[in-house]
């Protein structure tokens, strides 16, 4: 089984379409559906169902589709190996939460980026249902993700704590004025952000009814929507602080048990610790030292 046709196998299941996935390899689609068809020849099952708006994995492509990753991860982390003589360096692919990027990591960024020159280190934001099912499928070396988890191909180290905080336009000045909100919106990260489902859980608690969710990719544009009085959000003290201070936005506690969140950074239990990923290891270890406690 040729290890380019994994490659290209993992790429057009992940875009469900051929040509974006050509796209994405630097090839033409005609090349791509060649390759899937010698693979699907090759293993005597259809991986693929095709239809006018691209491809779905047939129940045998979601069988392999994890196997794919671990291969061409397998064979990634030999030649790392074999290259990698103590010196960190090359490529290191790790992921974030939005929220951890803007309130913890540039300085460990800026002091892993001084220090190792060498080494093209490539962040990515998502929530953390997307970031852990890209650490398992080898997109991602590693990754900073909302606690708890609990996968049998992830080691996870606590990193720090955050207090969650329920955020509100500086007009609501109490969590009882809620309920007296038409409408009520909640402004979140899209689905499989573990604030978005705290958040539901508390409103949920609280009795109170919240229409369809506005989902957002920024934090900039979450705050801003909140500041406007467009709905409520559930985010760490810390990343809302300077807006509260300006008063364009209203932070409300919550009770402890809901409103403290462990921050895990994750990797693959069998993967190949390089120079590289050892190296930033010991800077974010010497910034966050032992498990923080956001205030």
């Amino acid at each position: 089984m040729d290890v380019t046709d994994l490659k290209v196998f993992e790429t057009v299941a992940r875009h469900g379409s051929m040509n974006k996935a050509a796209t994405e390899l630097h090839t033409v689609q005609s090349n791509v559906t060649a390759r899937i068809r010698s693979l699907e020849r090759e293993v005597g099952m259809a991986l693929f169902q095709r239809h006018a708006r691209g491809v779905n994995l047939t129940p045998a492509g979601q069988r392999m589709l994890p196997y794919a990753g671990r291969i061409a991860k397998l064979i990634a982390d030999a030649r790392t190996a074999a290259m990698d003589d103590g010196a960190p360096a090359g490529a290191l692919a790790l992921g974030t939460l939005e929220t951890t990027a803007a309130l913890r990591l540039s300085p460990i960024l800026s002091r892993f980026a001084h220090a190792y020159p060498q080494v093209r280190l490539s962040l990515i934001t998502g929530t953390s249902s997307s970031l852990a099912a890209d650490v398992v499928e080898c997109r991602l070396d590693g990754a900073f993700i909302a606690g708890p988890i609990d996968h049998p191909d992830l080691h996870s180290e606590p990193v720090f704590q955050e207090q969650l905080v329920l955020v509100t336009s500086r007009a609501v000045r109490s969590l009882d004025a809620l309920a007296a909100m038409p409408d009520l919106k909640t402004i979140v990260f899209r689905l499989g952000c573990s604030y978005r489902q705290r958040l539901e859980a508390l409103l949920a608690d609280m009795g109170l009814l919240v229409s369809t969710p506005l989902e957002f990719g920024s934090l900039d544009a979450i705050v801003a929507c909140v500041a406007a009085g467009i709905g409520v959000t559930l985010l760490p003290k810390g990343v809302v602080a300077a807006a509260a201070q300006q008063d364009l936005v209203a932070i409300h506690e919550i009770a402890p048990e809901r409103a403290r969140v462990e921050t895990l950074f994750v990797c693959r239990h069998d993967a190949y610790v390089s120079s590289a990923m050892s190296a930033f290891i010991d800077v974010a270890r010497s910034e966050f030292g032992p498990l923080m406690v956001a205030a």
